[in-house]
């Protein structure tokens, strides 16, 4: 009895961090107990969670639908109720009405599915531009429309990352402003990687020797996480994401931070490669 009610009380706590953790769970990072998606950045992700909540509501309605109907042949067709079977081979009603039916749900869902991904395919006009690639295992990016500055950002270990989370903390991260339309251009240097990012709904495929695009406007800002999603290589699970979104002031004094730094990074690999070349 005593160890019945121990699972009682385990069960009970279980329910309620389940209940307390699903709250809170929702951020710019994945949570313990976490349920559903991540807390939207974007329009775009905003778009996503209202089409995943709707397809939730139909399949329920189908299912429950399907059990009544079972239910219902069950109780009113088996031999106690019915001790005469009907000869009936077929019903044109029935018939119409399941073929019908499904093909009115499928328009039903095609529409919005249709339109959300005409929205994420279709470019708008951007702001400006960042190209993220691909190595093994980390990410580069490039910023054309701010003087062609490029940086590398790199995994933390633990002893490293201070409060950043485990396995998401990297050195540096893609700064990008606020409430600002940002194309970002997707490629891989080595094999296939994928750029994502959940709280922005975005997800592109970085292909060697091929440039995709996609696009994102973040409403809020803060710290965002994401990881590479394509098989890549052993060290796969170790290529994390990190965008900061910053205010435009702020973003602005990075950016003059960010020439100055990377410029001397560019300057100093430039001099080693003439070095090079002279002891040739």
């Amino acid at each position: 009895m005593n160890s019945f009610r121990q699972c009682l009380a385990q069960f009970g706590l279980g329910l309620i961090g389940l209940g307390l953790f699903s709250g809170n769970a929702l951020a710019a990072q994945p949570k313990p107990w976490q349920l559903g998606f991540q807390d939207a950045a974007t329009d775009n992700m905003t778009q996503i969670t209202n089409f995943n909540d709707f397809l939730l509501i139909l399949m329920t309605a189908i299912t429950l639908v399907v059990l009544g109907l079972m239910v219902y042949v069950m109780l009113r067709f088996n031999a106690k109720a019915n001790p005469e079977p009907s000869k009936t081979t077929h019903n044109t009603l029935v018939e119409v009405v399941w073929t019908v039916v499904p093909i009115l749900i499928l328009v039903i869902i095609a529409i919005p599915s249709f339109r959300l991904l005409y929205y994420q395919r279709v470019l708008p006009e951007a702001d400006m531009t960042v190209k993220a690639t691909g190595y093994q295992w980390y990410w580069g990016y490039e910023y054309p429309d701010h003087g062609g500055f490029a940086f590398d950002s790199l995994m933390l270990n633990d002893d490293e990352r201070g409060d950043q989370p485990r396995l998401l903390a990297t050195d540096t991260a893609m700064v990008v402003p606020v409430n600002t339309t940002v194309r970002v251009i997707v490629t891989g240097a080595d094999v296939l990687h994928s750029w994502a990012m959940p709280a922005f709904g975005v997800k592109m495929d970085a292909v060697p020797g091929r440039l995709n695009e996609t696009w994102f406007r973040a409403e809020q800002t803060g710290t965002y996480y994401g990881q590479c999603s394509e098989l890549c290589g052993i060290r796969h699970a170790f290529m994390p994401i990190r965008v900061e979104v910053v205010e435009p002031e702020a973003f602005a004094s990075w950016v003059v931070e960010a020439q100055a730094e990377y410029a001397q990074l560019e300057t100093s690999k430039n001099m080693l490669a003439d070095a090079s070349n002279l002891d040739k």
